[in-house]
């Protein structure tokens, strides 16, 4: 008590005049969210009416082609575009969203996974009496508060740890999050608090002990990223947006001014993607949300303008759950090179990120096995070195494109803005650019806003905060609790079918195949360690995914959480989507290749698979390599020098455990090599030496030999005397 009662009292003596300045500021915020609520219930009124069952993709397509002229064209179908597309069909324009890509298919789904403030921005105000970076701040608290009203299903308050390991530090931080609650006000999702070094061990078993003072806890947002974006754009399709993904723009289409003669933007050319056909879309108002690509569609418009895009990547990695715990984060606020990394637990996942550093622009970023390394290695500055930090952990890995942006009407260009900029050309282009994750609903108003007076659009004021996005409104905590009653499905596919789609989780039950089980009754799975069902798949193409890439790695996450487990998965998803929309056989096979592709270079499998290679080394001890030998030999019985199926598959069965021969074709192809359809010994040491390293982890082949040498090692001859004399 003594020891809190002096941390205290060190917040108040640094933080009360700013306390009395962010107070005022907090009633004066009280006083306008109350009237903006008001505002929000009467547009409620006015639209649910205007709901309705959401279009097939022909269709959007179609009133795309067909609609004379719209008011608002949105390019981009990432956050930012799908947020300013359903801000301006709720202010009753006629709007139209065209993606080349899926939606999300970019950065917004490639994040942390948080809906956060800025705990590192709030630090920088306060030291550099930075009054922009406070407001910027003071907007994301806002944001984060509204997303996780309007999507309840996708998101949800996480508590995060800041270890400390230097008593100074233990005030200084506390009052910095301190000030993150007050700034917060009543929007504060939970109020932080001190743990003392035993506590935050609790929490938090396999951190650091050694040095370690205490920690700090405090509450971000977390959500679904790509669910979050894919729910945005629905919403606004359901409210009247035509909205397409795999639509490319060609060009920009101009058109004079009757009163000044200059070429306006008044559309644009379109491609669709899966078809090849072409065809144009008229617009009063043209808007750029297009994220890293930013600068390409503006120079669509002008040749000449400057670059305003300046791409950081961020790599990403995932590990097993039981790298973290189920409901806590950790924030490493000063790593090795300055940056910060977080740790947290995602989709019974934990996800370890960011880095940050120059990147090109590209729609396929990869991540490098450099900053895979970088991450793991500050990841074991904070874990206990009881806990093993392998390279063979990492289940998945992702690069996303941060599009940082300088302002065009900036005198210092070099400069980059900390907040979003809505930037109008001399063809009245409108772009949108930079902020993050959190504020995309305040970045969509503010776009808007300007789109209205630039071209004085009868609309009224926006009318998104504190409208439900699809699955919110009748999504509650026990949702799943009729799910599993009413289909009877499996607690854990219905929690993740609640979690997933809110209160449209029945749509999916409802055509959920039947498992010919006594339990569960309904619901197949893609892959057994996972929730997600075959249904999925079917209901995933009524929200406009196109390929086998959408299906795994934005209408579910597999990939993002397991590249081997999607993998597994592919096969089925295809098949399953070839029969939905009639793929011919050779369109089978392309979107199978593409998708392997996918998860081969973008999500961290070629980094991973290249962990054990025909050049890995053998490091092992004589005494380990004679012991792997022997196992070996167990199986290898005619000393070939190599191991078969049906070498595998005959001792397997001498000590009952029964396997296909596909599984264990898949299993032997993980160890083979040089792919000539054998596991030779030199093959097998390689493995056994990167599994000692850390470099390689999960394989099914080395788990199968060692359980099969050791019931093989138990089964000694029963004694007469023990065996009641052979009768």
């Amino acid at each position: 008590m003594a020891f809190q009662q002096a941390i205290k009292g060190t917040a108040l003596v640094g933080g009360g005049a700013l306390a009395t300045v962010l107070g005022l500021s907090q009633f004066a915020h009280y006083r306008r969210k109350k009237l903006q609520l008001a505002s929000v219930e009467a547009a409620d009124w006015f639209l649910e009416p205007q709901l309705r069952e959401l279009p097939s993709r022909e269709a959007q397509l179609t009133s795309l082609q067909s609609t004379t002229e719209f008011d608002i064209l949105v390019i981009g179908g990432g956050a930012t575009g799908a947020g300013c597309a359903l801000d301006a069909v709720t202010r009753g324009l006629r709007t139209a969203l065209v993606e080349r890509d899926d939606f999300s298919s970019g950065t917004s789904s490639r994040s942390t996974k948080l809906i956060h403030g800025g705990v590192r921005y709030l630090q920088k105000a306060i030291l550099n009496l930075d009054y922009e970076q406070y407001r910027m701040v003071k907007e994301a608290l806002h944001e984060r508060a509204n997303l996780l009203e309007i999507a309840p299903h996708l998101s949800h308050a996480l508590p995060i740890m800041l270890p400390i390991y230097k008593w100074w530090q233990l005030p200084y931080y506390w009052v910095g999050i301190k000030l993150y609650d007050l700034v917060a006000g009543a929007q504060c999702l939970k109020s932080s608090y001190v743990l003392s070094k035993s506590r935050a061990l609790e929490h938090f078993p396999m951190l650091q002990k050694d040095k370690l003072v205490g920690a700090i806890v405090y509450y971000d947002g977390q959500h679904n990223d790509a669910r979050m974006n894919l729910a945005i754009a629905l919403t606004a399709a359901r409210y009247g947006a035509a909205t397409a993904n795999y639509v490319e723009v060609r060009n920009l289409l101009k058109k004079k001014d009757p009163h000044t003669g200059k070429l306006r933007v008044s559309g644009a050319q379109c491609r669709d993607m899966l078809t090849g056909q072409e065809f144009e879309v008229r617009a009063k108002c043209v808007i750029n949300a297009t994220g890293p690509f930013t600068d390409t569609l503006r120079k669509m418009d002008n040749q000449t303008t400057t670059n305003i895009c300046q791409p950081s990547a961020g790599v990403h990695i995932v590990m097993p759950g039981y790298y973290s715990p189920e409901s806590m984060g950790l924030l490493d606020p000063a790593t090795s090179d300055g940056r910060v990394i977080f740790f947290l637990p995602w989709q019974k996942m934990t996800i370890a990120g960011t880095t940050d550093s120059p990147t090109d622009i590209t729609s396929h970023p990869i991540p490098s096995e450099e900053d895979i390394n970088f991450i793991l290695s500050e990841v074991r500055n904070y874990l206990s070195c009881d806990v093993e930090v392998r390279r063979g952990d990492v289940l998945a890995a992702w690069s996303g494109i941060r599009p940082l942006v300088t302002d065009p009407k900036s005198k210092d260009t070099q400069s980059i803005s900390r907040n979003h900029v809505v930037d109008t050309s001399e063809s009245g282009l409108i772009t949108i650019a930079g902020g993050k994750w959190t504020t995309y609903r305040s970045m969509a108003e503010d776009t808007i806003d300007i789109a209205i007076k630039n071209h004085n659009f009868k609309a009224g004021p926006s009318r998104t905060s504190g409208l439900y996005l699809q699955g919110g409104k009748d999504w509650s905590p026990t949702l799943y609790i009729r799910l599993v009653q009413d289909y009877g499905l499996e607690s854990e596919v219905a929690q993740h079918l609640a979690s997933t789609y809110g209160d449209k989780a029945f749509e999916v039950a409802k055509i959920a195949s039947v498992t010919g089980k006594r339990w569960p009754i309904v619901g197949v799975r893609l892959v057994s360690e996972f929730p997600y069902i075959e249904a999925e798949v079917k209901y995933g193409i009524k929200e406009y995914a196109c390929t086998a890439v959408d299906m795994i790695s934005r209408r579910t996450r597999l990939a993002f959480l397991n590249v081997q487990a999607a993998e597994e998965a592919l096969p089925k998803i295809v098949e399953l989507m070839g029969r939905e929309l009639n793929w011919s056989e050779e369109k089978k096979k392309e979107e199978l290749d593409c998708a392997t592709r996918f998860l081969y270079y973008e999500m961290g499998y070629k980094s991973r698979s290249e962990q054990l290679t025909p050049c890995s080394e053998i490091s092992l001890q004589p005494a380990d390599i004679e012991r792997y030998k022997k196992r070996f030999h167990m199986f290898d019985k005619e000393q070939k020098g190599f191991i078969t199926i049906v070498d595998v598959q005959r001792v397997l069965e001498s000590v009952n455990i029964q396997m296909n021969q596909n599984t264990l074709h898949e299993i032997l192809n993980e160890v083979d090599l040089n792919k000539n359809g054998l596991v030779e010994l030199d093959e097998f040491l390689q493995l056994m030496s990167a599994i000692q390293k850390g470099m390689v982890s999960g394989s099914r082949l080395a788990v199968l030999m060692k359980t099969a040498e050791e019931s093989l090692g138990s089964r000694a001859p029963i004694p007469v005397d023990r065996s009641c004399g052979g009768l």
